[in-house]
């Protein structure tokens, strides 16, 4: 119990206050090697060589549409450590340039393979350094490679909790993290209380399982569709942001709530999209990760890729129509 409290202290440091020499120390302890990073001596010099994606502009990404918007990013599935994860985030900082968004929702399995205090360092804060500098804000959810303490560690703003709400500046928009692998009874109770007392127009749902998916590997997760989906509709949800499945997918939407799927902002499960009715737009041949504004009534959204390129976008009013453009 002491080496684990002690754990929990060492991940409560806040991102970007560790000294250099902590950094480069923690990256000369990565073991095993990172698969695919043979030619970087270690993680500090990754960030100032993300390999293929160096070259790749932003051309891809839109400003946002209004001064005083929400602005928000949304990752999913990210914490490898390796090469892709770096490529996305520097496209992501290159973005943040363009369309400046103030916070970033992470929708799941944020650390694969060992969390000890280094693996917090290479996985996410040497990745999303360049934002976490400039005081931009992340907030997890738990996926099924997430062990549960990471709700302690602070740079996430969990607060201890495995699902909780916040709102961001504008009071017109609530989220809701959700801890989509133990769906309790009372976390349902808590999920529908949040909503009922809530008088935000916007109201966001994220979490790592996705309710509809034409994954192939994976696919939508039936039972727990059949648990928050009554929900949602009573109380008025309007998007619901997932990961798990390994691609970008936007589906049609379904009883008029409007659901994404963002879980390839690192690993990619190539080809995985089944071709069907479900899929509005799908993007399942490179990394990817989306920049959404609120903006009164409408919600607009862009996906791009990891050399920047925007794959989706679009817009929903609260009024459950939406517009879409191509490319």
């Amino acid at each position: 119990m002491a080496s684990r409290l002690r754990s929990i202290k060492l991940l409560s440091l806040s991102a970007g206050k560790a000294a250099a020499g902590v950094v480069l120390a923690c990256a000369l302890l990565f073991e095993p090697p990172v698969p695919g990073l043979d030619q970087y001596a270690d993680a500090a010099t990754l960030t100032r060589q993300p390999a293929a994606a160096a070259q790749a502009g932003a051309e891809g990404t839109t400003p946002p549409t209004a001064e005083k918007s929400v602005r928000f990013a949304v990752i999913g599935d990210t914490g490898t450590g390796d090469r892709p994860q770096y490529e996305v985030a520097a496209q992501l900082e290159k973005s943040r340039a363009i369309f400046p968004f103030e916070f970033v929702i992470m929708v799941g399995d944020n650390m694969y393979g060992s969390e000890r205090p280094q693996d917090y360092v290479r996985k996410f804060e040497l990745p999303y350094k360049p934002m976490l500098d400039a005081k931009v804000q992340f907030f997890a959810s738990l996926g099924n490679h997430d062990d549960p303490n990471q709700r302690f560690y602070k740079p996430f703003n969990m607060n201890g909790e495995r699902y909780y709400t916040f709102k961001f500046g504008d009071p017109s928009v609530r989220f809701y993290a959700l801890d989509s692998n133990y769906m309790t009874r009372e976390q349902l109770e808590w999920i529908e209380k949040e909503l009922a007392n809530s008088d935000s127009p916007w109201k966001v749902a994220f979490f790592h399982h996705p309710l509809y998916s034409s994954g192939d590997r994976h696919g939508s997760e039936i039972d727990l569709r059949e648990q928050l989906e009554p929900l949602f509709l009573k109380h008025g949800v309007n998007v619901v942001f997932a990961g798990h499945e390994h691609f970008y997918e936007r589906v049609n939407p379904q009883k008029g709530i409007y659901y994404f799927t963002a879980g390839g902002s690192a690993k990619l499960r190539s080809g995985n999209i089944r071709k069907g009715g479900l899929t509005a737009a799908g993007f399942d041949t490179d990394r990817s990760y989306m920049l959404v504004e609120v903006a009164g009534d409408v919600m607009h959204f862009q996906t791009i890729s990891r050399l920047g390129r925007r794959v989706d976008s679009g817009s929903i009013t609260r009024s459950n129509r939406a517009t879409t453009q191509s490319p």
